[in-house]
């Protein structure tokens, strides 16, 4: 089922990069940049995390944190923050359960070739665990951008 603008954020609880539990309401009181991507260290998501890593100071004025989600493991997420210098918290999602509960699980076509994989999404959550803005089917140039101006119309 599609999410809306408006409902509550699915809650969810998975391990980071660090290997450290992470909830969705950790965060409740903040606004939440959370992103879903395919695959570390790939070219577009690595384009899109370090996009994310460069606008740090911009999301962290407007009081926001960033967590990535894919179904990468612990370990594959601790290589890809540490050769990129992520400042953010990427949840391992390897049941792909995080991915189910926000839609963003989908099926795919490559090459004639069908298979289940992340549809690229973005969510804003607002302070009170609604989400305040939805972002799908995510092309990676001007992304970020997209959503720092989002975010700042959103405060107003």
């Amino acid at each position: 089922m599609a999410l809306s603008v408006g409902q509550t954020a699915p809650e969810f609880t998975a391990l980071d990069q660090d290997g450290r539990a992470i909830s969705l309401g950790d965060y409740r009181g903040k606004w939440v940049v959370l992103y879903f991507y395919p695959k570390d260290n790939t070219s577009g998501c690595t384009r899109q995390a370090c996009a994310f890593r460069d606008a740090m100071e911009g999301l962290t004025t407007a009081g926001a944190v960033v967590v990535g989600v894919s179904p990468d493991s612990v370990r594959s997420h601790r290589s890809f923050a540490d050769k990129h210098s992520l400042p953010f918290r990427l949840v391992a999602d390897e049941d792909h359960q995080i991915a189910q509960a926000y839609d963003v699980w989908k099926e795919k076509k490559l090459y004639g070739r069908t298979y289940w994989g992340i549809e690229r999404t973005t969510f804003i959550i607002a302070p009170d665990g609604r989400i305040a803005a939805i972002f799908p089917k995510v092309k990676v140039d001007g992304h970020v951008e997209q959503v720092l101006e989002t975010l700042r119309a959103l405060q107003r």
